[in-house]
């Protein structure tokens, strides 16, 4: 990381050390079991900013960090997983990544230690959450790095002419499988994007809070734009697809244990490497509900 920018508050310094990549920024000095309110009004703005922020060294309990993400707003609770539970009994607001089984022999939480492709968390919903927070508390000696990719700098890239050929367009975003690949509790497998469920929103959508325009995606598999035909909704969709994931509009977190990323899921995709199965992975995640859905 490069180009350090101290941000001075009323009890102390925030330091803001930007990635140089497209996206991302570490936020040093702050312990977020402690946030103060200046503190956090610097940690908010830079969060706008930047996108994706990462706090290293916290130590944080399921509590503190339920707390800490409440700073931001209202919490949705966790998912139900693909085989039907939750995972933290009097704890809704926590969702388990992780590959360990439990005494039980069951999987302790959710996706498993395969690729999670690139996607917006929960984007099937017709309000999906404005942001998330993922803590590692147990991380592999290899793999299962996590990938964000700025949409903001996605569409910018874009040729004006797929830019106006983007604008006004609405893109189905698959609701029958998750970004580890597996199908959604209760949900009936298809993979025709025009009758699979899920929810239209505008491809190109303006944050509701910076007013900066950004391509708005979920998931490659199954995502439909309507009103076309299939064959063109496909090519139009790969196209934008190749652009959103440029390695020059992304950045990469290699996990620490008790780092904590936030991200802006109204301008951001994110992926995650592959890892070892045998080795453990535990990262419990908090997300922010969003306040209204996805526009133009």
């Amino acid at each position: 990381m490069s180009a350090t920018t101290a941000t001075t508050v009323g009890d102390g310094t925030v330091t803001v050390v930007p990635t140089g990549a497209a996206l991302g920024a570490e936020v040093r000095g702050v312990d977020l079991r402690r946030v103060t309110d200046a503190q956090f009004a610097a940690i908010h703005r830079a969060w706008l900013d930047h996108s994706v922020l990462l706090f290293r060294g916290q130590t944080l309990s399921d509590d503190e960090l339920i707390a800490f993400s409440r700073r931001f707003g209202e919490l949705d609770w966790a998912p139900v997983q693909e085989n039907g539970r939750r995972f933290v009994e009097g704890k809704p607001e926590i969702y388990i990544v992780s590959n360990v089984l439990g005494p039980d022999g069951q999987p302790i939480g959710s996706l498993g230690a395969g690729e999670a492709v690139w996607h917006t968390d929960m984007s099937y919903l017709e309000q999906p959450p404005k942001a998330s927070l993922l803590y590692a508390l147990e991380i592999p000696p290899a793999g299962g790095d996590t990938h964000f990719s700025s949409m903001y700098a996605a569409y910018e890239a874009l040729p004006e002419a797929l830019k106006r050929r983007a604008a006004g367009l609405r893109v189905k975003h698959d609701g029958t499988y998750n970004s580890g690949g597996f199908l959604r509790a209760g949900v009936t497998p298809t993979d025709d994007p025009r009758t699979a469920p899920g929810t239209l929103h505008p491809l190109v959508i303006r944050h509701p809070e910076t007013g900066r325009l950004a391509l708005y995606l979920g998931r490659r598999r199954n995502a439909y734009i309507a009103g076309l035909p299939l064959e063109e909704s496909e090519a139009l969709l790969d196209a934008i697809w190749a652009e959103a994931t440029r390695p020059a509009h992304a950045w990469t977190n290699h996990w620490r244990v008790g780092d904590l990323v936030l991200w802006d899921n109204r301008c951001t995709m994110h992926r995650r490497d592959p890892f070892d199965p045998q080795a453990r992975r535990i990262m419990h995640r908090t997300q922010i509900k969003g306040a209204a859905p996805p526009s133009a």
